[in-house]
């Protein structure tokens, strides 16, 4: 479905055209455009498969492809370096990378715009039954993925025990990605394990088929501590059932996730993407459930950076209120 991307000097081209330019056959070049994503166990690359094949059928002169990523921290440098032209990523990671902090303090990367805000993660502490860890306390001393390096999971991981007084000197970390952290926890590998993803993630689901889990809550005040350390965390709640043996709902710590772009990339590819996502949502929503989120009441409430100029024309073109807070 995915094909591999060759790299020009600028921007992508295909191999097709390649050979064409090569054969000197008239030809009409597709611009390449790569989407980088995630693991293939969290709802990114679905969702970055789905954009590609909408840019695919809906946007002339364009092939787009969604790549394989270590996630949020990852993708913000992929768009700076102009590796990527377009990347999904957590808020706070979003939110990080443009003004120049936390993780990215000391390298700013001011050029990074917003597209949409697809839909929320929520930040899933999933353990075994019989494992004794019902708590976050109870993570002391235990071995832990905090999730892939370069991930927006591990940029929430660390705001959430920090701002609840426990640090990686107090577990045993271990940096997995999702499907990782599943086989890890089946296996014995490991006790705990965080996933900040949309839910249901096939690396969840697929585990609680064959063992039993438990879902670890946090409490009122842990919840408190997390949300004051980092604003763009929000109260969401986790459906009981959306997993086999969790019947009861529980109340998480949830995300937006974000669609970027380089201030750099053109208007009229941004309009283009833009507008095609909007107008053809139901193929996307087609592809995972979690896309029923993505709205543009949702993009303009919960985007954490500017808005590429292209992507607010578009949503000034369907008569949308863009705040002053969201134009670069």
């Amino acid at each position: 479905m995915f094909t591999t991307l060759l790299r020009g000097p600028k921007g992508l081209i295909g191999s097709a055209a390649l050979v064409a330019l090569s054969l000197g056959t008239p030809a009409l070049a597709q611009e390449q455009l790569s989407i980088a994503t995630g693991g293939t166990g969290g709802v990114y690359y679905p969702m970055g498969g789905g954009l590609a094949e909408i840019i695919n059928g809906h946007v002339d002169g364009y092939s787009a492809t969604a790549e394989v990523t270590g996630a949020s921290v990852e993708n913000m440098g992929l768009i700076a370096t102009g590796d990527a032209d377009f990347a999904i990523g957590l808020a706070d990671t979003v939110a990080q990378a443009h003004s120049g902090t936390g993780r990215f303090d000391g390298q700013q990367l001011s050029m990074v715009r917003g597209v949409a805000s697809l839909y929320a993660n929520m930040v899933h502490i999933v353990a075994l039954e019989g494992s004794g860890i019902t708590a976050l306390e109870d993570l002391r001393g235990k071995r832990v993925s905090i999730g892939a390096p370069g991930s927006g999971t591990e940029v929430n991981t660390s705001a959430i025990l920090e701002a609840n007084g426990i640090t990686y000197d107090d577990i045993e970390e271990q940096r997995l990605n999702f499907n990782e952290t599943a086989d890890a926890l089946a296996n014995g590998d490991i006790d705990a394990g965080f996933l900040s993803v949309g839910a249901p993630t096939s690396s969840i689901l697929n585990l609680s088929t064959t063992q039993d889990i438990v879902l670890i809550g946090l409490t009122e005040d842990e919840l408190a501590a997390a949300l004051d350390a980092n604003a763009t965390f929000a109260k969401t709640t986790l459906v009981g059932g959306t997993y086999t043996g969790v019947d009861e709902d529980l109340t998480v710590l949830g995300i937006p996730n974000v669609l970027t772009v380089s201030s750099e990339t053109p208007d009229d590819l941004v309009y283009a993407v833009t507008s095609a996502m909007f107008g053809n949502i139901k193929e996307l929503q087609a592809v995972h459930p979690a896309a029923k989120q993505t709205t543009v009441e949702f993009t303009l409430d919960a985007t954490p950076v500017p808005l590429h100029p292209g992507a607010i024309r578009y949503f000034e073109e369907i008569g949308a209120e863009v705040p002053d807070r969201l134009r670069p």
